[in-house]
């Protein structure tokens, strides 16, 4: 298999089920910016972290590929008329989200009580963490705008807004297990 097909010169893409839409349609932009934090995520993963984390964000990105698969699919060739799916592709479960929340709670365990936003930074692997959960937020923002044009499986929808909460406190996780300083946003007052 080549990597170039040169279908896609004159600025379409083929959607799974083989509908053809302009590369800027916000399907494309949707799965393109969950690729965009899968690749992200393999970033933080790389960094010199708690292996326990490198497992969680190994099934995380497994769980974008999934929302990507399902993102990418036309909805009007995902079922035969029979009812019985055309394309076998997984779903997010409940469990999934269930898995984030559970991991959420167990870091929050030993972290001190957030009483302030607080500024991106102070480690280069917290840094990298925050950019993820931005990117995360992005995705569900075009993933929503799609859902309301084209809707899909909700549960895709729940699993990103859960994602980038996870982001977060795994960002403060990191932060505390680097011993780097949270720097927290207080308002200047006039």
């Amino acid at each position: 298999m080549k990597v170039y097909t040169k279908t896609g010169d004159k600025g379409t893409t083929a959607l799974f089920g083989g509908t053809r839409v302009p590369k800027h349609h916000i399907r494309i932009d949707s799965y393109g910016t969950i690729d965009e934090l899968n690749s992200y995520i393999g970033l933080i993963r790389d960094q010199e972290i708690n292996p326990h984390y490198k497992e969680v964000l190994i099934d995380i990105q497994h769980k974008l590929f999934t929302i990507g698969a399902i993102l990418a699919t036309d909805p009007e060739k995902m079922v035969l008329k029979s009812g019985k799916e055309r394309l076998d592709i997984k779903k997010i479960k409940d469990s999934d989200i269930e898995y984030l929340e559970q991991e959420m709670d167990t870091m929050d365990t030993s972290l001190p009580p957030m009483t302030h936003f607080v500024l991106p930074g102070g480690h280069q692997t917290v840094s990298f963490c925050h950019i993820a959960r931005c990117v995360c937020r992005r995705a569900e923002r075009l993933s929503t705008a799609l859902y309301e044009i084209e809707p899909f499986e909700d549960t895709a929808l729940q699993y990103l807004n859960r994602l980038s909460d996870y982001l977060f406190v795994l960002a403060r996780k990191l932060t505390f297990d680097l011993q780097a300083d949270e720097v927290k946003w207080v308002p200047e007052r006039n």
